[in-house]
């Protein structure tokens, strides 16, 4: 596991409300699933079925919230919400001064010695303690230059 995915990414999935970010939400998906390099965490499913309950009934009926969690579950490794990832939530909450729950994410990727995490909550490009964040929406982003920049080798993405 080499990128860790955070529930922005799976929301500009299926969000036609912003057609560019959800057009590269989705290559970003089926790059990351082709080159089986993604993962996500427990925390981002949870948070993904609270925004498509919550505000896409019209997109997603709530009885396909289900399938499409698992369908996720079953594309990208999931890594648990563990004792340790908590206390190293709360570590990095403290020290950081990171709300809780983007501090969790954090703690997955580093706990799980993923090394990079694709979100637009953090601030695009920080390094906190080998784990670094890309806004996969950014104007520029390219998704090769930021596995690359983290250290990532592996098979081009096509």
């Amino acid at each position: 596991m080499a990128v860790l995915l955070d529930t922005n990414v799976l929301v500009y999935a299926v969000d036609s409300a912003e057609p560019d970010k959800s057009v590269r939400a989705r290559r970003i998906l089926d790059s990351l699933e082709s080159a089986g390099i993604g993962s996500l965490c427990a925390q981002v499913l949870g948070e993904y079925c609270s925004v498509a309950l919550r505000k896409f009934q019209h997109i997603i009926p709530p009885d396909s919230v289900a399938p499409q969690t698992e369908a996720w579950a079953r594309t990208f490794p999931v890594c648990d919400t563990t004792l340790r990832v908590v206390l190293e939530a709360l570590r990095a909450s403290v020290r950081y001064q990171m709300p809780y729950y983007d501090a969790q994410i954090w703690a997955v990727a580093r706990v799980n010695r993923i090394p990079l995490v694709l979100s637009e909550d953090f601030a695009d490009g920080a390094i906190i303690e080998g784990v670094r964040f890309a806004n996969p929406f950014a104007e520029g982003f390219d998704l090769e230059a930021a596995l690359e920049t983290a250290g990532v080798g592996g098979p081009p993405l096509g």
